[in-house]
């Protein structure tokens, strides 16, 4: 499967009172991890994704993370990102988080491609993930 990666600066904001990165922090990293692999696959920007085929967005329906290194203000790390499995409307993600050459933590998700419930639209419903777009996820 295709795989991205992105290097990352860690900011002041990004830290708690003990001067490393507040934890939750890192899934904001990772939600733009995912949609950059998305773009890398497709070419496309997550609104272009969502204007083309006409879904809502892939929310995460489950998560774990294990931490085994922490990061602080300054500190570089970079974030790799691939699809582990891809289902018919669902995919897994793993996210490696290194810091140099150690890996500091390890991500998955699994999330869902979703549209508006056909019977209320207030609601979201899954959908098949378009062909083409398996396609480019499968490199």
């Amino acid at each position: 499967m295709l795989q991205s990666s992105r290097v990352i600066q860690i900011e002041w904001g990004d830290c708690d009172p003990a001067g490393i990165v507040w934890y939750p922090r890192y899934f904001g990293m990772f939600d733009a991890c995912t949609a950059g692999l998305f773009h890398k696959a497709t070419g496309l920007r997550k609104s272009q994704l969502i204007a083309k085929y006409d879904f809502v967005g892939f929310p995460m329906v489950d998560t774990q993370a294990k931490f085994m290194i922490p990061s602080a203000f300054g500190d570089e790390i970079r974030i790799d990102t691939t699809i582990t499995e891809l289902g018919r409307s669902s995919f897994d993600i793993l996210h490696k988080v290194m810091k140099g050459d150690q890996l500091a933590i390890e991500a998955t998700e699994k999330r869902v491609w979703v549209g508006k419930h056909p019977d209320d639209p207030a609601r979201i419903k899954s959908k098949p993930i378009p062909d083409e777009v398996v396609a480019a996820l499968r490199g």
